[in-house]
């Protein structure tokens, strides 16, 4: 064998080891949450250690602020956020779009929750959300339980109607109301 491409082959596997090492396996239900703090268009710091004993966290990631069908999910939140409401639980929606951008874009929909700001994407990684050829976060909605585990992930989400079906997932789930 040609000594230089004994070097290219090995050199080439090496990399293909080192990168499927890398990899970070999808999450799926039952697996425990990545853990995440991440800035508000309110302004505030969220962290996952902020909602212990809350029924559930519901974090909807989509792709980009000012964007139609980001548009339609976010108002769908807040347009069915009643229904939310009437759970024990925290919900937002979050982007990799900075703080000042989705300031901007919560203030102009009226939303009544924060998004979630996540510009280093380090929560987004982590979630495993981060579509690799836009470089923008994949539109997967998480419901994450008392005990920091995955309820459920959807990864089909209907934008004009995500807050409904989030709150009938709530309900599917057996997640308890507000008293």
């Amino acid at each position: 064998m040609n000594h230089r491409f004994g070097t290219f082959a090995l050199t080439l596997c090496l990399g293909l080891l080192v990168a499927a090492g890398s990899a970070q396996a999808e999450l799926k239900v039952g697996d425990d949450a990545p853990a995440f703090e991440m800035q508000g268009s309110d302004g505030k710091t969220y962290k996952s250690s902020d909602f212990n004993g809350k029924q559930a966290v519901v974090i909807a990631w989509f792709p980009k602020a000012f964007t139609g069908g980001c548009t339609k999910q976010c108002k769908a939140m807040r347009e069915q956020g009643d229904k939310l409401r009437a759970y024990d639980v925290a919900y937002f929606t979050a982007s990799v779009d900075d703080q000042p951008t989705n300031a901007k874009f919560a203030k102009s929909l009226g939303l009544d929750y924060p998004i979630l700001c996540d510009p280093e994407k380090s929560a987004a990684k982590a979630f495993g959300v981060v579509n690799a050829q836009r470089g923008v976060a994949q539109r997967w909605t998480f419901i994450i339980g008392k005990d920091n585990k995955i309820l459920a992930i959807d990864k089909s989400v209907n934008t004009t109607n995500h807050g409904n079906d989030v709150a009938a997932k709530l309900d599917e789930l057996g997640v308890e109301k507000k008293k």
